[in-house]
């Protein structure tokens, strides 16, 4: 089967197909697939695979996968679901490819932990909904959390996902209970641009109970997936996606999370890719604040920052200018006088009046000085003339 009308000229679609079928056979973010690619260019890793001639883990999974099909075969299905589907697909060789993710490439870790190893990034993107990639994630920001979240949470997760998408920012999020699903519902509720990424197919949305707010995401925003439509959500898959939550914005924010929250591994991310790591501190009463704490508390080369506005949000990821407003209590009527004067009011009595030695006296300040403010206080308000003396009003 040869499809046709996409676009593309033979050469290209080649290619395409390529990490169509690559990226169904193997699990996302594999090293040893990153690095066939690499070396031989999709059609020839293809062909590698497929004939037995990789080697390890990666040959034994692609080969269950495979199963005899011919790869042809494979891509045409997947092109023709995905069409079918109202579903794009995005490669690396495409103009909408969100070019930070190739950034995963460098946060890779030796080791017997697949999840550390295998960070690289996707063969291929399933995208959903109306908006171009590149452009919707150029400004992004990540707002993860707990599923089980406080009453508290629901609250600092509404008021950034909607602070944010308000002043032009997407919001990114995993679409669970929870934290994520709130801070999709605020960034549509200001009309912005919220942006879902999957760990399974962009057909079956995890948790289903969700559907309603992914069906409306697909309609203002994005779904994403970097698994074949089909693919069921499966718990390490979760963990695996959280990488690329992470690449794709300028910044992590963890909103609530227990100590074992796998938000903490997208915030993790975050700080392995050198975009900015923030956490929102909570009641040190509420274990939903532990991980949020933990995090706070990390070496300071390691450093993930207090936020607690989204003002605070902003000045870690915007540009020059993005600064958050110092917070200041109440301006009081003493806080236009100078220290000397601050002095004089204080040692003022409330009751009856006293003169200017008595009061330069309890205030420790030269009698010239009282002198010569104590009239000036009086006629400012500061202070009331009574019986001779001055009194505080």
């Amino acid at each position: 089967m040869t499809i046709t009308d996409d676009g593309l000229g033979a050469d290209e679609r080649q290619v395409r197909d390529a990490r169509l079928v690559l990226g169904s056979l193997v699990e996302p973010g594999s090293k040893q697939l990153y690095e066939l690619v690499k070396a031989h260019g999709p059609v020839e890793a293809l062909a590698r695979v497929t004939a037995g001639a990789a080697t390890g883990a990666l040959a034994e999974a692609a080969a269950v996968r495979l199963d005899g099909r011919d790869p042809a075969a494979i891509a045409a299905a997947l092109w023709e679901r995905s069409t079918r589907l109202g579903v794009r697909i995005v490669t690396p060789e495409s103009a909408q490819w969100p070019a930070q993710l190739d950034d995963l490439r460098h946060i890779s870790a030796e080791g017997r932990d697949t999840i550390d190893r295998d960070t690289y990034p996707p063969q291929c993107l399933w995208v959903r909904g109306p908006h171009e990639l590149p452009e919707v994630t150029a400004r992004a920001v990540s707002l993860v959390g707990s599923r089980s979240n406080t009453v508290y949470g629901a609250h600092v997760a509404a008021e950034f996902g909607y602070g944010l998408a308000d002043r032009g920012w997407t919001v990114v999020s995993g679409g669970a209970y929870g934290i994520d699903a709130v801070a999709h519902r605020a960034a549509l509720a200001a009309g912005g641009l919220t942006v879902s990424v999957l760990a399974c197919g962009v057909d079956r949305p995890y948790p289903t109970s969700n559907s309603a707010l992914f069906e409306q995401i697909a309609e203002q925003g994005l779904l994403i997936s970097e698994w074949p439509p089909g693919t069921a959500p499966f718990k390490v898959r979760f963990l695996v996606r959280n990488r690329v939550i992470a690449a794709l914005t300028r910044g992590t924010v963890l909103v609530e999370a227990a100590a074992r929250s796998g938000a903490r591994q997208t915030l993790r991310r975050a700080r392995q890719l050198g975009r900015a790591a923030m956490a929102v501190p909570g009641p040190v009463t509420s274990e939903n604040s532990v991980g949020c704490h933990e995090e706070l508390r990390r070496d300071p080369h390691e450093s993930v920052r207090p936020v607690a506005s989204v003002e605070h949000v902003l000045e870690e990821v915007g540009g020059v200018g993005d600064l958050a407003p110092v917070p200041r209590g109440r301006e009081q009527s003493l806080d236009a006088l100078d220290p000397v004067e601050r002095q004089l009011v204080d040692a003022a009595p409330r009751r009856g009046a006293a003169g200017a030695s008595q009061i330069a006296y309890e205030a420790g300040v030269p009698l010239r000085e009282a002198l010569a403010k104590l009239p000036s206080l009086a006629l400012r308000g500061h202070l009331r003339e009574h019986s001779g003396g001055f009194a505080r009003v």
